[in-house]
C-alpha cells in the first residue's frame, strides 16, 4: 500500500506543484491589496490549480511514454510508466479520476465566487480549456508541446489567466495594473519549462519533440532563458515602482536578483544537458522566491496603508 502511494506521489511530481501556486498567490495578494479576500476562494483556487498541475504531469507521463520520448537516453527523473511501476491503463484511470476531482473543485470555486451566469459560463469555459491544455500538451495525434507551443500555453495559463482570473474571482473586475504581475508570473513559469526542455534537448530532438529549446539550439536557448528571467524581474519591479508607496518598501525585492543571477550564471556555465538536469529544482526555487518577495511587499504595503 505504501509503495503504491509513493509511486503515485512521484507520478504527481510534487516538486513542480509550487508552479501551480505562484499565479494564485499573486492574484490573491493583488486582490487583498484592493481589500478583497476570501479564505474559501483562496483554498478552492489553490486546490484546483494543484489538481490541474497534477493532471498535466500525469498526462505528460502518459503522452511521452506512448511516443517513446521517455527512454533510457532521457536525462530527467524516471517517469512512472517508463519505470514499469504504472501501466498505461492505470495512468489513464488516474487521469480520469483527476479530471473528475478538478471539475468538482473548479465548480465549487466558480459557484462560490461568482453570481453572474455570464461570468460562471466564462469561467467554466476557461476551466475546460485549462484541462484540455493540460492533457493535449503531450497526448494525442498532434500534441502542441511537440511543435514548440508549450511556452505559449504556460505563459497564458500560469501567467495571464492565472493571475487575472484569480483576481477576478475575488473582486468581480479586472484592471490594467494586473498586466505587469501577470506577465512576470508567466515568464517565470516558462523559465521552469525552458530548463526542463534544455535538459532534454538532445533526446527531444531525436524523438521529434520540437520544443523552443530544440528549435533555438543550446546557446540561443540559454539567452532565451535569460530574457525570461530578466523580463520577470523587470515587470515585477516596474509594478512595484509604480504602485508601492513609500517606495523604500519595495527594496527587499532586490533580493530576488541574488537568486536570479546565481541561477543564470549556473545555466550559462553548463556545457552539457546533463549539467542542466539538477537545475530544475533550482529554477523552481528561484521562481518561488521571486514571487514570494513580490507578494510579501504587496501584502505589507496593504497592511500598513
Amino acid at each position: 500500500m505504501m509503495n503504491s502511494i509513493s509511486i503515485w506521489m512521484d507520478a504527481a511530481r510534487p516538486k513542480t506543484l509550487p508552479l501551480a501556486l505562484i499565479s494564485i498567490l499573486t492574484g490573491s495578494a493583488l486582490a487583498f491589496s484592493e481589500k478583497h479576500f476570501s479564505w474559501p476562494i483562496a483554498i478552492l483556487a489553490l486546490t484546483t490549480a494543484i489538481l490541474l498541475q497534477i493532471l498535466s504531469n500525469l498526462a505528460n507521463d502518459y503522452g511521452d511514454a506512448v511516443k517513446g520520448t521517455d527512454n533510457d537516453a532521457r536525462l530527467g527523473p524516471m517517469r512512472a510508466i517508463q519505470s514499469g511501476a504504472v501501466t498505461l491503463k492505470d495512468m489513464k484511470s488516474a487521469m480520469l479520476i483527476n479530471v473528475l476531482l478538478t471539475i468538482v473543485s473548479g465548480m465549487m470555486l466558480i459557484l462560490y465566487a461568482l453570481d453572474s451566469l455570464e461570468n460562471i459560463l466564462v469561467f467554466i469555459g476557461l476551466g475546460v480549456m485549462a484541462m484540455i491544455a493540460a492533457v493535449a500538451y503531450t497526448v494525442g495525434n498532434k500534441p502542441y508541446g511537440y511543435v514548440g507551443l508549450g511556452d505559449v500555453s504556460v505563459f497564458i495559463f500560469f501567467g495571464l489567466l492565472g493571475v487575472s482570473g484569480t483576481y477576478f474571482l475575488y473582486t468581480g473586475q479586472l484592471n490594467s495594473t494586473l498586466l505587469l504581475p501577470s506577465i512576470a508570473c508567466g515568464l517565470l513559469a516558462v523559465a521552469v519549462l525552458n530548463v526542463n526542455n534544455m535538459r532534454d534537448i538532445e533526446n527531444d530532438e531525436i524523438c521529434g519533440k520540437r520544443t523552443i529549446a530544440v528549435r533555438l539550439g543550446p546557446i540561443l536557448a540559454k539567452k532565451y532563458h535569460f530574457i525570461l528571467l530578466a523580463g520577470a524581474v523587470f515587470t515585477f519591479s516596474l509594478y512595484l515602482w509604480l504602485q508601492t508607496d513609500p517606495l523604500w518598501l519595495a527594496l527587499p525585492f532586490l533580493l530576488s536578483l541574488v537568486a536570479v543571477v546565481k541561477h543564470a550564471v549556473a545555466i550559462w556555465e553548463a556545457e552539457q544537458p546533463v549539467q542542466i538536469a539538477p537545475m530544475l529544482p533550482a529554477v523552481v526555487r528561484c521562481s518561488v522566491v521571486t514571487n514570494l518577495l513580490f507578494v510579501g511587499i504587496v501584502i505589507a504595503q496593504t497592511l500598513i496603508s
